[in-house]
């Protein structure tokens, strides 16, 4: 069962499931707050827990709001894209033929037919980053898999607006931003196994973190460097 903690202008999630211990956590881009709970906390307990935090919960929100944030891409020539950390100057050629892209070591060029607007160009790309997770994923799944002892069902790839991956421990499959596709590949590989310690832990609790500590000691330097690198600023919708 979920339900909402209001302070002021901060707004709790509160997620109730079998834990030991409460944790509270903001999550990337955004600053979203959850809170999970053991079965039996009221929320009146959880509300009060929230209030000891608040000073913590805002400090943490006020940090992501001065992280650097991208300009929202028009896919145009001369535009600057990251791919696996690197910038890339964008060069766009309009032909009738098959749209894709490709890539060297300082350029990308994206081909798209006559007159396709900025919607078109955005879905080119998108299947483009997806291609390229689609080959770095299931190398990082295996050999987690083997380190770990444990078994993904699936995986799926989505842009998601404020994590940078999910875990249904109970199906056994992940889930990953697409946007990670624009990281250092390191980056990628944290994430991945940070999913599938998920199933073995389905909480952020002392025994996930030991896990991690365990297979990826600079899991914390990874975490840090993924949260202050920039963060694309969403086109309205």
């Amino acid at each position: 069962m979920t339900e909402v903690i209001e302070l002021g202008e901060v707004r709790i999630r509160v997620t109730r499931k079998a834990v030991k211990n409460v944790h509270l956590s903001v999550h990337p881009p955004h600053g979203e707050v959850t809170l999970v709970a053991p079965t039996s906390t009221r929320l009146d307990v959880a509300r009060a827990y929230a209030i000891t935090k608040l000073g913590w919960i805002r400090n943490q929100q006020a940090k992501l709001r001065q992280q650097a944030r991208e300009e929202p891409r028009q896919f145009v020539t001369r535009e600057t894209l990251y791919l696996w950390g690197q910038r890339y100057l964008l060069e766009v050629e309009e032909k009738d033929t098959k749209p894709g892209v490709t890539w060297d070591h300082t350029r990308i060029l994206l081909t798209v037919r006559p007159g396709s607007d900025h919607a078109k160009r955005t879905e080119v790309v998108h299947a483009w980053h997806k291609q390229l997770l689609h080959k770095a994923v299931p190398p990082l799944i295996r050999k987690w898999e083997q380190q770990l002892g444990v078994k993904v069902t699936g995986y799926y790839l989505q842009k998601m607006k404020t994590k940078w991956g999910s875990c249904n421990h109970r199906a056994g499959n992940i889930r990953l931003n697409t946007e990670l596709v624009k990281k250092p590949k390191e980056l990628l590989d944290y994430i991945v196994l940070h999913e599938m310690v998920h199933l073995l832990e389905p909480t952020h609790s002392e025994r996930f973190t030991a896990i991690l500590d365990q297979h990826y000691p600079g899991w914390r330097t990874a975490r840090d460097e993924l949260n202050a690198l920039p963060l694309e600023t969403l086109n309205p919708v």
